[in-house]
């Protein structure tokens, strides 16, 4: 693999490459989202482009009445950069997704109020924790509610109930990947993990990528 970025980053600017490292030194999966049945364009396409301004590089979709589609004008070119983990093809695809997260090592926190939730400023992040957030109108679904390791809410001191559901996962983010930052040092991806990434970015990258490889893999007899 190495060789091959090798190969591939002579295709692209300095600056590009640069640009990469800086975005993988604060890439992580400590974190990971999972949006279970969002509906509306912007709400999910805002989403995502807080995921890669805060360095989340796993995003988990899970679509039971709801097919997940993007703004683009919203998103600004972010899913390009992340991993979207899509769920859909089960009975209880909810079900499906946080079971393939718990086995991962991920607390599944839920965001909703709970009388034993945490407020987001106390919820500790020293182990891997993948955070639910609900569809835009009735929020997290029973599944969640009954398989969730933890629950955090965000304390709100006016008259309307609830925050938009991109500003809850703006919000979270920004807190839980600040504290993260601050109090610990197991966040970052391994060498393994951004090779992959840095393969991946690349081809993204370059024009008519396809072909730049197979002529790599001539020259290499493959």
């Amino acid at each position: 693999m190495k060789d091959l970025i090798s190969y591939l980053s002579q295709f692209v600017s300095d600056t590009r490459k640069e640009k990469f490292e800086q975005v993988l030194s604060y890439r992580t999966r400590h974190i990971t989202i999972a949006l279970e049945d969002l509906y509306q364009p912007h709400n999910a396409s805002a989403v995502l482009r807080s995921c890669d301004i805060f360095g989340v590089q796993d995003i988990h979709i899970i679509e039971n009445k709801n097919a997940y589609t993007v703004n683009r004008d919203i998103a600004m070119g972010s899913p390009k950069w992340l991993n979207l983990h899509k769920y859909r093809k089960t009975e209880n695809n909810t079900l499906d997704c946080i079971t393939k997260l718990k086995a991962k090592g991920y607390r599944i926190v839920a965001t909703s109020p709970h009388k034993n939730g945490y407020e987001l400023k106390d919820l500790p992040v020293d182990k891997p924790l993948a955070l639910v957030f609900g569809t835009e109108l009735t929020g997290i679904s029973d599944t969640v509610r009954e398989h969730a390791d933890e629950f955090v809410a965000i304390p709100m001191y006016g008259f309307t109930e609830s925050f938009n559901i991109s500003v809850t996962a703006a919000l979270c983010l920004h807190s839980l990947v600040e504290k993260l930052h601050a109090t610990h040092d197991n966040w970052h991806l391994n060498e393994d993990e951004k090779d992959e990434l840095r393969l991946n970015w690349l081809r993204k990258s370059i024009s008519r990528v396809e072909l730049i490889e197979k002529d790599y893999l001539l020259k290499k007899g493959l």
